[in-house]
């Protein structure tokens, strides 16, 4: 098995979970450092399909405790983000640049977000 194949698979994996997809997705395009707060915002758009003025406080809690013990140490161990829980902040890795076409694929054959995300 080649290199290439292995990372593939490990992509394959990750974005398993629609919380992953939409964070890769997410650090992918904007190329810049997010919050905890940011992407919980942006997981209730795309997952949720509402703004968070109209989120329950219990959905809100369920998506950052999601994020923050299980899908940002999950990315981070493969090295495709840098994730600081004490300053709860996330910044894309250069490995992340390069599964990018993969991730894009992967987005744009996901039916189940409102509209597409754009690599």
């Amino acid at each position: 098995m080649s290199e290439d194949s292995i990372a593939f698979d490990s992509v394959l994996d990750l974005c398993q979970n629609q919380h992953r997809r939409i964070v890769l997705g997410t650090l992918a395009e904007e190329q810049r450092s997010l919050t905890l707060n940011d992407l919980t915002k942006i997981i209730l758009k795309y997952n949720h399909h509402m703004p968070i003025t109209e989120a329950s406080g219990d959905v809100l809690t369920e998506i950052r405790l999601s994020l923050y013990h299980v899908h940002l140490p999950k990315l981070a161990s493969e090295g495709l983000i840098n994730y600081d829980p004490e300053k709860e902040l996330v910044e894309p890795t250069e490995k992340l640049n390069q599964v990018q076409p993969t991730l894009s694929t992967i987005l744009d054959a996901d039916s189940s977000l409102e509209a597409p995300m754009k690599l």
